[in-house]
């Protein structure tokens, strides 16, 4: 008995001392969970106050360049309006040339004006240090250590953009990776495509959030599909339905400000897909979409 009891105490003993070890794991473990993800936000912090400050310097470079054309332009104005108020008196000819030339003048202070406006409001930036696509691939990194498994596909052949245009297509692709976390959580697959032709670009991005959470659940995503009831009504569902959200509002109206075609739309028992296409992306600058080196 007294064996018996020793030999009891002694598998408790061990019992209470895997316990606390497993206690001291799960919450090592944790803490460098919460330790990642801080670390991650701050990469990401970093990345979105570097867009930012390109985005506000940008927008003053332009603004102040349009306004030392439009000073010279009032210039002209006041120049050609004193000389025909004095070359009218004995020449009305003269008067007629000048308000000719005032009112071209007028016309391309006005337009300057009007663009400085468009600036303003749609944030066109034009710094050449701000983050470029290629930037893309540091985003990535940073996705990957957050628990996303990124893969990148890229057709055709790259081309500049304009500074405004790229910065706006980064911006897509850094929130629908974020929704792809935020949504799908550890373990999302990610699948970005970017797709160049001759004028246009598009760029998707596809991720499978819910079969990952039924990966973190235990669950074999094959066998959950089989078993599934998943119908053409899910699918014609998913693809007509209106996806609201601020961050898919955004992607939207930057798309459409370079003339583009956005798409965002839930794919039933797989994931999330997300789509921006831009017929003529390579010389749109985000007033007109004509080829401006011609």
């Amino acid at each position: 008995m007294v064996v018996i009891f020793a030999l009891g105490g002694a598998a408790a003993l061990l019992l209470l001392v895997a316990l606390v070890l497993l206690v001291a794991w799960l919450r090592a473990r944790r803490g460098r969970t919460v330790q990642r993800n801080d670390r991650v936000g701050a990469e990401l912090d970093v990345i979105d106050l570097e867009l930012s400050l390109a985005e506000q310097t940008g927008r003053l470079r332009i603004i102040r360049e349009l306004h030392e054309v439009a000073v010279h332009d009032v210039s002209v104005i006041i120049s050609q309006a004193d000389g025909a108020r004095y070359a009218g008196e004995t020449d009305p000819t003269i008067a007629v040339r000048s308000a000719a030339v005032i009112a071209e003048a007028a016309r391309s202070v006005l337009a300057d004006l009007r663009r400085v406006m468009t600036v303003v409001h749609e944030g066109e930036a034009e710094l050449q240090t701000h983050p470029k696509l290629k930037s893309a691939r540091e985003l990535f990194k940073v996705m990957r250590e957050a628990g996303l498994r990124v893969t990148f596909d890229e057709t055709g052949q790259p081309y500049d953009l304009k500074p405004g245009a790229e910065l706006a297509v980064y911006r897509i692709l850094q929130e629908s990776l974020s929704n792809a976390l935020k949504h799908g959580g550890d373990g999302t697959e990610v699948q970005v495509a970017f797709t160049w032709t001759d004028e246009g670009f598009q760029v998707r991005i596809d991720d499978d959030g819910v079969r990952a959470s039924q990966r973190r659940d235990g669950l074999d995503p094959n066998d959950e599909s089989r078993k599934g009831s998943y119908e053409i009504d899910d699918d014609l569902t998913a693809l007509t339905g209106i996806v609201s959200g601020a961050g898919i509002t955004e992607m939207k109206e930057r798309t459409e400000l370079f003339g583009g075609v956005f798409t965002a739309y839930a794919v039933p028992g797989v994931g999330f897909s997300i789509s921006a296409s831009f017929p003529s992306l390579k010389y749109h600058n985000g007033i007109h979409g004509v080829n401006l080196d011609s």
